[in-house]
């Protein structure tokens, strides 16, 4: 393992407390995760590692900075932002998380101070230990400045006079990189990889939730629609089988050996790798277990 919309006043979030003044104090011993997407269905990317978070008994908060509007063949932009949200709520409660949309226009999030103000808001608000999010490399342009948002956002929020009306954190959380295959300008380096082969079912289950993307149009975006089958139950088959081999463990048997020992780790079949980004509290031997209590 390497160490390594105007907001404020009037900018409420659904499932996020009221503000106080001062500085952000937690009120119990949880941990307090943030899982940051730029769509709906983008924070799933983890869902299995999110799980295990709940069963442990951490608060998880799931988060999409738009709203997917742009994301279908049929439906307008209204009607889908609708329906987006209520499909990310719904996954939300597969696992046990709140799982919320902002209002944001899906294709035109860009890397602005009122967003960065967002985003610091939500961090501060959940009192992050942990924020995980992508990789500011990828071929989209919501996930690379949902990247860059998170980035700059990171020290921000233990700065009092940076969005005062919402208490700063006296502890800069852990940030991290969820995986991508993106290699320019640098591939991404896994530090920790959550064998998660027991709560597969349980993130495919997510997934289905997010039928206008899964099933609709993302298969139409690849000219693949005449494969998802007609029925529900035959749709649910058809999602473990192609996006179960998203989560294969492989590319990541050596770290997975480490961990785990040779036995279970060559064993291994679904995981999930996060990076310590370094912009917050660093991943050390002695902390991981803190932050991954079932690691």
């Amino acid at each position: 393992m390497k160490i390594r919309t105007i907001i404020l006043g009037a900018f409420a979030l659904p499932g996020i407390l009221t503000p106080l003044h001062g500085q952000q104090a937690k009120t119990d011993d949880r941990l307090h995760v943030i899982i940051i997407g730029a769509h709906p269905d983008d924070p799933d990317k983890v869902g299995g590692t999110a799980y295990k978070w709940v069963q442990s008994g951490a608060d998880v908060l799931m988060v999409s900075l738009t709203n997917g509007d742009a994301g279908h063949q049929t439906y307008s932009s209204e009607e889908l932002a609708k329906i987006r949200r209520e499909e990310a709520r719904r996954a939300g409660e597969v696992i046990g998380v709140r799982y919320i949309t902002l209002d944001n226009h899906d294709g035109q999030l860009m890397p602005t101070y009122e967003n960065r103000l967002q985003v610091i808001k939500l961090i501060r608000e959940q009192k992050a230990d942990i924020v995980v999010f992508p990789r500011p490399y990828d071929y989209h342009p919501d996930h690379r400045y949902t990247g860059v948002l998170v980035l700059d956002a990171a020290y921000m929020v233990t700065v009092p006079k940076i969005l005062p009306e919402v208490p700063f954190l006296q502890k800069n959380p852990v940030f991290l990189f969820m995986s991508d295959e993106f290699v320019h300008p640098e591939p991404f380096k896994a530090d920790v990889c959550v064998a998660i082969d027991d709560v597969i079912e349980k993130k495919i289950d997510m997934y289905h939730e997010h039928k206008s993307q899964v099933y609709e149009w993302l298969p139409f975006n690849r000219g693949e629609l005449d494969k998802v089958p007609a029925g529900d139950k035959e749709r649910r088959e058809w999602l473990g089988k192609t996006w179960g081999r998203r989560s294969d463990a492989g590319p990541f048997r050596d770290i997975l050996i480490q961990h785990y020992g040779k036995e279970k780790g060559s064993k291994v079949k679904f995981c999930e790798a996060f990076e310590d980004s370094g912009y917050g509290t660093r991943l050390t031997e002695k902390n991981i277990k803190h932050y991954f209590p079932f690691y």
